[in-house]
């Protein structure tokens, strides 16, 4: 392969970075995801050290979910009516505060669970408003001929991130504890805050907020999106997948700490094997796919992610957990990220923020349900028999899948005269 051939194809991969406003906020998104996910790590490993429950694992996943479920359609309204870069300073900054306190109660010795789950709720009440307003920002800095390569850039940043964030908790809670984490997690929105700060972007003021009419500009936004097919099959999916199949976080301090006992290095090794097959799927999600590729990545996305977490759940060896981590990971990204672009690139911009909050209810606010039941079922039964029901959900959006493109390829059997521009997801 010649010089010029890489150079195309590295060009290509990361078109999107070629827009001055999404290479800064790339990078300072990257900065600060490594700290989230540092601040992740800690949080689950400090809840399980303080009471050893699974249960209480699964209350601090709701506690940081359910903002999202309560709150996510009104900022779609929100993000719908005003400037989204002025918004993401003040989630970001806020973000910033709340991992500040979270240092400041372990740093002080003070912190008690319900501290934990009280910040839990504070962080899922700023990322509520944040979500939505970053996955529609996208576009206005990449511009929608780069928009499916922005999404697996970001996707790629955010798994990047899965990767360092815990495996460089893991040694500072093997060593110093898990205030380190929260503490560079706060240092780390600053760049975040900065990379926004230095776009050069004009403003856009939107729809005039009017809190009277939030109601029915909320209701437009489901009702449009509830009229196209695509959506409306697209959200459901996420939202049946997502609620249940997606919760494995939650448990990795009990395999860490009692099925596996690898300590809190294994802890941190265990979400970068996620991470790391995640980042694998958004790098092979940079090249340019035709609509047919994105169906069939939905497919092998979920198919993949359903296998290995059905083998993570019984394994008893590190190795082999690793391995299923990372298989598991590539199929849940390769499904994440092809959602996200095929829900982007169907949506008219009018409507953007209200639909990107439709997704984040359906990938985020389904959470605080899934990890109750996930912590229950660990609680009264094991670990293993939770993600196996987990394993189970995304085994059957697989399944629907395979009925969903088999009804598609007959319909456009039977209209091939039916113009390209035409063509949906269903």
């Amino acid at each position: 392969m010649s010089l010029a051939t890489i150079r195309g194809h590295l060009r290509s991969s990361f078109r999107a970075l070629g827009h001055r406003n999404y290479r800064l906020y790339w990078t300072g998104q990257l900065i600060s995801l490594i700290g989230t996910w540092m601040q992740s790590v800690a949080q689950g490993w400090l809840m399980h050290r303080l009471t050893g429950s699974a249960l209480m694992l699964g209350f601090l996943g709701f506690a940081q979910f359910l903002p999202v479920l309560l709150l996510s359609l009104w900022a779609g309204v929100i993000v719908d009516s005003i400037d989204k870069r002025r918004l993401l300073l003040a989630t970001q900054t806020a973000f910033l505060i709340q991992a500040a306190l979270l240092a400041a109660a372990v740093s002080t010795g003070v912190v008690q669970p319900w501290m934990v789950l009280a910040l839990a709720f504070v962080f899922g009440t700023i990322n509520a408003l944040d979500l939505p307003a970053r996955q529609s920002f996208v576009v206005e800095l990449a511009g929608k001929e780069d928009l499916s390569n922005a999404i697996a850039l970001n996707s790629a940043a955010f798994n990047t991130a899965r990767v360092v964030g815990p495996a460089i908790a893991g040694i500072l809670l093997a060593t110093v504890g898990e205030a380190g984490c929260f503490w560079l997690n706060a240092l780390s929105y600053v760049a975040v805050i900065g990379s926004i700060w230095r776009m050069d972007l004009p403003p856009k003021p939107g729809v005039r907020f009017v809190a009277r009419r939030a109601v029915e500009t909320m209701m437009e936004g489901i009702r449009y999106a509830r009229s196209v097919r695509p959506l409306r099959n697209l959200l459901t999916l996420m939202g049946v997948t997502a609620g249940l199949g997606f919760q494995y976080m939650i448990l990795l301090p009990v395999y860490a700490r009692e099925i596996l006992q690898a300590g809190p290095k294994g802890y941190g090794l265990l979400v970068s094997a996620f991470g790391l097959g995640s980042l694998v799927s958004a790098a092979w999600m940079t090249r340019k796919l035709d609509r047919w590729a994105m169906r069939r990545n939905l497919f092998v996305g979920l198919l993949t992610a359903a296998i290995g977490m059905g083998t993570f759940a019984w394994s008893q060896a590190l190795w082999l957990s690793v391995a299923a981590g990372f298989l598991a990971g590539f199929g849940l990204i390769l499904y994440i990220a092809t959602t996200n672009t095929l829900i982007q690139v169907t949506t008219e911009d009018r409507f953007r923020g209200r639909v990107m909050s439709l997704y984040t209810l359906m990938f985020v606010g389904t959470a605080p349900i899934g990890a109750l039941v996930s912590g229950t079922i660990a609680h009264h039964f094991s670990a293993p028999v939770a993600t196996s029901v987990s394993a189970l959900v995304l085994l059957g959006g697989a399944l629907w899948m395979v009925r969903r493109l088999r009804v598609l390829a007959a319909r456009e059997a039977t209209s091939a005269t039916v113009p390209a521009a035409t063509e949906k997801v269903g």
